[in-house]
């Protein structure tokens, strides 16, 4: 009994969180805080609880860089804008691969993202991805908005004037949505 006392010392005595620090946005100040273990109690046949551990999932860029951009909505739409003072819809998703994480510096306009990122289908896609429109269905014609992929049929994008950005669904888009993606 003592050595099962002593053993779960030990192990509450492992450090449960480590500090994340990959968004680094003005305005929004202060240190993450991801699980990496968390402790559940079960009871065993004698009635005495025991400890079960389970693993938490890792953070990825993506998964960062789809919550930045969720922290974003409500920005006002500004044409041409890259700040929290406003945005365009290639404006955010610029502001969002810059600001999240380690910072990834792509393209400016919607095309020239497009054209700097990989293809991939929607169900390779994750959040954190980019949600491209061209103008028809042809994969290669011009993509005149973006988005971020935030799973299923969502994406936060820069609407426009009164609307600013918002999490809505791509499914208007019809057969003219790609997405893409430079981290996997």
């Amino acid at each position: 009994m003592r050595r099962n006392w002593l053993a779960s010392a030990a192990v509450a005595a492992v450090a449960i969180s480590v500090p994340v620090t990959a968004v680094t946005v003005p305005g929004f100040a202060g240190t993450a805080r991801a699980a990496t273990l968390s402790g559940q109690q079960k009871a065993t046949s004698a009635g005495a609880p025991t400890r079960v551990l389970k693993k938490a999932v890792p953070v990825t860029w993506n998964m960062v860089a789809a919550a930045l951009a969720k922290r974003l909505v409500g920005a006002p739409y500004a044409y041409g804008g890259t700040t929290t003072a406003g945005f365009d819809c290639s404006g955010l998703t610029q502001f969002v691969y810059r600001h999240a994480g380690h910072g990834k510096s792509i393209d400016r306009t919607a095309d020239g993202q497009f054209l700097q990122f990989r293809p991939i289908s929607q169900a390779a896609a994750q959040p954190g991805d980019l949600v491209f429109f061209h103008e028809t269905s042809d994969p290669g014609s011009f993509v005149y908005h973006v988005g971020v992929y935030e799973g299923g049929d969502d994406m936060v994008a820069a609407t426009t004037y009164g609307e600013g950005v918002q999490l809505q669904s791509f499914t208007w888009g019809g057969d003219t949505v790609t997405f893409g993606t430079i981290t996997h």
